[in-house]
């Protein structure tokens, strides 16, 4: 219930002011079962923006850190990440990228769509950074849809370093459904190969440049 008050009464609406957003290729993400949404990583906002305009419930792997926060604003956090319904994940241990793969295979597996970004940290100055290969690898395993998402815009209703949104124009393209069937070959080298090509194409349709190498953690 509360994903739904937020999507439309309590942060949607404002949301829908501030950005605008313009929405292409939104037919291409299925009506129903496991569909994974991949896309470039702007700002904080991005993941708003996906699931205010995705008609399905959108499900993120959240850091274990917003579950466990102290203090008024610890407690807030923790109260909405769990009522709208997002997964903790501890990022720490030694098992953490095989925990928080299992953790999205359980989305897909009982028909959700699991979103993500797969440089697995905002961009610090607008380009398209190398993606983590833990996308491909649940989709190569699962052989659930992966559908990739160009985004633009939430930099400048979010800047980097400032607390207050502005007005701005957002765009969202959705690109056509991709299915990875296992195959025989390495399946660590097939999943970097098509995560490359995830990125770059990404650069492409943003028209941003693309980065052979991961970004550094984004801070602040």
């Amino acid at each position: 219930m509360w994903y739904w008050l937020f999507k439309y009464v309590l942060v949607g609406p404002a949301l829908r002011l501030l950005g605008r957003p313009d929405i292409e290729g939104l037919d291409q993400v299925p009506r129903t079962g496991p569909v994974i949404i991949a896309a470039n990583h702007l700002a904080f906002i991005d993941s708003l923006y996906l699931c205010l305009v995705l008609p399905r419930r959108v499900t993120f792997l959240a850091k274990q850190e917003y579950f466990t926060g102290t203090g008024l604003r610890g407690r807030c956090q923790r109260w909405f990440y769990t009522v709208s319904g997002q997964v903790p994940v501890d990022r720490t241990g030694g098992s953490a990228a095989a925990d928080a793969l299992a953790a999205a295979t359980r989305i897909l597996e009982s028909g959700g769509i699991w979103a993500i970004h797969p440089e697995g940290t905002r961009s610090p100055d607008g380009r398209i950074y190398r993606g983590r290969t833990g996308t491909l690898r649940v989709a190569l395993a699962t052989g659930a849809p992966l559908i990739p998402v160009a985004i633009s815009g939430t930099d400048h209703v979010n800047p980097r370093g400032k607390r207050l949104l502005r007005f701005g124009k957002v765009r969202i393209s959705f690109g056509a459904p991709r299915y990875y069937l296992p195959v025989e070959a390495d399946p660590r080298v097939v999943a970097r190969t098509a995560t490359d090509e995830l990125m770059r194409e990404l650069a492409t349709r943003t028209g941003r440049h693309y980065v052979d190498h991961y970004a550094a953690t984004f801070r602040g």
